[in-house]
């Protein structure tokens, strides 16, 4: 019996796809694999099935059996299931109903002016510290906490902190140290929730704390859960987006030349990352099929988003980044009932930090070789170290 390829898959380009992902992905929808911590799962790498199966009910983050479960990784909050098997369904839709409002297409529509001042602000700076300049430190990263602050009501002066624990919470590799950071930053959201009770402002933590029948508790958790998945994926994307863009010169021209193309761009950018392995987490809860493969209850099942978005079925020369490209059928936010609730949010700022600095910045590009970028290897999030730039 031939061994099984194991995650994460060697990714010599930090732009390409991992070989081996690649070589799986053409040979078959659905393979066995096994995690980075040795455990055994199924991927599925199709774009039909993964669109699919990310709405398929028969398939949750919860298990009956949570510590003798599959894992991705020693992440306390990420790398195991999550939630209760028995009331997941209903929880879930509990959260989204609690949530939805706070990111509503009007509270969207209010927000874009404020993110593009925040993003012009960085911008300014960016310029007047002059070449080179860490696109990484000075743009992608402050620009998701300046907002998701503003939108929680998180004071920003606790940005290196909350960013600490955040990194901890998602170590895939420490589990002492992941769950150390999942209970500080828990501990933290507690000490706002009582803050926002006798002083509540315009913002989700004090929305979360007026709702009848919230709990300290719950209150914290979700506005935890937001403050993570509201800065820590959009800096991602925001670095490896211009990062995709300035390695491919006439891309950028393009968007230099019509601006009017960013929003397509913005797609574009959020598809082309090309990831090791791995994608959305899933536990089967009950017996079926994928494509003639019997998955049995309880078996993880990964869900390759990355995989899905360079699916040649889907997208023509998919490792090709291509501003013009109709690339709205990407899964990088999921689909379906769990469809990434800051969807609109990520689009509004990496449309404001594209369309900045394309205008600003023409003739920028990579202060450095592509092969000394280096990725973030010990979070679940993964992204840039750094992103050295020049104009």
């Amino acid at each position: 019996m031939s061994e099984l390829a194991q995650l994460p898959f060697d990714q010599p380009h930090l732009l390409d796809a991992a070989p081996q992902l690649r070589e799986l992905q053409t040979n078959g929808v659905i393979h066995r694999i096994r995690t980075a911590v040795g455990d055994e799962a199924w991927l599925v790498t199709s774009h039909a099935q993964v669109r699919e199966l990310l709405d398929d009910p028969r398939l949750g983050r919860a298990h009956p059996l949570p510590q003798t479960a599959a894992r991705t990784g020693e992440s306390a909050l990420f790398g195991g299931p999550l939630g209760n098997f028995e009331t997941e369904q209903t929880d879930h839709a509990r959260m989204r109903s609690l949530l939805q409002p706070h990111f509503s297409p009007r509270r969207m529509r209010a927000l874009r002016p404020r993110i593009e001042t925040l993003t012009e602000q960085l911008v300014d700076d960016l310029a007047a510290q002059g070449p080179p300049a860490d696109l990484h430190a000075r743009l992608a990263v402050p620009l998701p906490i300046l907002v998701i602050c503003e939108l929680l009501g998180v004071p920003y002066e606790d940005r290196d902190q909350f960013r600490a624990w955040t990194a901890d919470a998602a170590n895939v590799r420490d589990r002492a140290r992941s769950e150390r950071g999942l209970g500080e930053l828990f501990g933290y959201g507690l000490g706002l929730v009582a803050r926002k009770r006798h002083e509540p402002g315009d913002d989700v933590i004090s929305g979360l704390c007026a709702t009848e029948g919230v709990s300290d508790a719950e209150a914290a958790g979700l506005s935890m859960a937001l403050l993570f998945a509201g800065h820590e994926t959009t800096v991602v994307q925001i670095g490896l987006g211009a990062l995709h863009l300035l390695a491919n010169p006439e891309q950028w021209q393009a968007l230099t030349r019509d601006p009017g193309l960013v929003p397509g761009a913005v797609e574009e950018v959020l598809r082309a990352p090309a990831k090791g392995g791995g994608g959305i987490p899933r536990y089967a809860r009950t017996d079926f099929e994928i494509e003639g493969t019997a998955i049995r209850a309880g078996d993880l099942v990964l869900l390759d988003n990355g995989a899905a978005n360079h699916d040649p079925a889907v997208f023509v020369d998919p490792d090709r980044v291509d501003v013009t490209r109709k690339a709205g059928a990407h899964l990088t936010f999921g689909h379906g009932a769990r469809y990434c609730i800051g969807a609109p949010l990520a689009r509004i700022e990496l449309q404001a930090v594209l369309t900045q600095l394309v205008e600003r910045f023409p003739g920028m590009n990579l202060a450095v070789d592509i092969g000394d970028l280096q990725l973030r290897r010990d979070t679940l999030t993964g992204g840039l170290v750094e992103l050295p730039v020049r104009w």
